[in-house]
């Protein structure tokens, strides 16, 4: 496995390249081209001067996160094909840079969704957290005003004030999407992009919904074992494959995480590892890496990763804020760092105990 930290480029992230590299065990970033909208064409030129940056720091692009994907391929609309067109001279121009891995979800309207992006545990940390019980007293277009004053003046990913102001024409959008709909429109937009990434031996890793059930009426699909299943059967290529994210699959506590691992040997191709403490089944925060800190053994975890010969890039996912950080939520040095090292140290024992 390749161990990396997600960075989310010069002038949006407050981690820096000199101090990723710093990182024992860290070898490359899973990055994006953050100021890109979806439907965006990304050039070979940008992609060029994006992995040459990275590079010049001591790094390696090893995966790109995200090329987001429009609404319109996810809802059907009339522009699908266009959009998709667009899609596909994205991937053209990763291809051509030998990036070979990508990162992406087909949620509609939120890519996530959490209720406080600063909860105080314990230790004096702040974490991300969802309640359902808030959520079900909302109305969805105050979601973001609900969280905006928590973000440390960073903008987050799938949460841009742009799009946030759409919020109720997005509901509109998707009133006649179902889980069936949406997942046929997901089929069909894989099936468009396969010759492109069988060209460029590109591998796709799709994002499980998070949280792993709908929420506000939305539709979600790649929630559980046998809808992933599923999905692997309708495009049945290998490069159609699983971003394995233990902090998103993992909300449904019925989701076996070391079998479901398992049983997809070959098709994933990127893993988040990360823990989240349980005050119920629809109330969760999340915790430090360290298994007793939380609820998942992450050593169960990383063995099964270890034992299917996953070879992917890995990232430690969200991390607490600690030590005084201002930073985007979860996504800060301190304890992503030591989140790393924690699951490098993981698999060097798992390695030398199956020796």
């Amino acid at each position: 496995m390749k161990m990396t930290l997600r960075w989310y480029g010069e002038g949006h992230d407050s981690v820096t390249l000199q101090q990723i590299r710093q990182i024992p065990g860290v070898k490359g970033v899973i990055t994006t081209l953050y100021d890109t909208a979806p439907g965006d064409v990304w050039t070979r030129e940008r992609v060029h001067a994006m992995r040459t940056h990275v590079e010049e720091a001591g790094l390696e692009v090893t995966g790109i996160e995200s090329v987001n994907v429009h609404d319109a391929i996810k809802a059907a609309l009339p522009e699908r094909d266009q959009m998709i067109e667009n899609y596909i001279k994205s991937l053209e121009s990763l291809g051509q840079e030998g990036i070979r891995m990508v990162c992406y979800n087909f949620m509609p309207v939120f890519d996530w969704t959490r209720t406080d992006l600063a909860k105080p545990r314990w230790d004096g940390s702040t974490v991300l957290a969802y309640d359902q019980a808030t959520v079900d007293a909302m109305n969805p277009e105050d979601m973001f005003n609900s969280i905006s004053d928590s973000t440390n003046g960073f903008v987050m990913p799938g949460w841009e004030p742009e799009r946030m102001e759409h919020v109720k024409a997005m509901f509109e959008l998707y009133r006649g999407v179902d889980e069936e709909a949406l997942f046929n429109n997901l089929t069909y937009f894989q099936k468009a992009i396969m010759p492109v990434c069988d060209k460029y031996d590109i591998n796709m890793a799709i994002h499980p919904d998070d949280p792993a059930w709908s929420v506000f009426g939305l539709p979600r699909i790649i929630i559980n074992e046998a809808n992933i299943h599923r999905m692997m059967k309708a495009c049945d290529n290998p490069h159609n494959g699983l971003t394995i994210c233990t902090g998103s699959l993992g909300t449904n506590r019925k989701n076996n995480l070391p079998e479901i691992i398992r049983g997809l040997k070959g098709r994933i191709h990127f893993a988040h590892v990360r823990n989240l403490q349980f005050f119920s089944d629809t109330k969760f925060e999340e915790a430090a890496h360290l298994s007793a800190d939380g609820t998942f053994d992450m050593y169960e975890i990383m063995k099964a990763l270890y034992d299917i010969g996953f070879e992917g890039p890995i990232r430690p996912d969200h991390g607490r804020t600690i030590w005084g950080e201002k930073c985007m939520p979860g996504y800060g040095l301190y304890d992503r760092a030591l989140g790393a090292a924690y699951l490098n140290g993981l698999w060097e024992a798992i390695g030398k105990n199956n020796k």
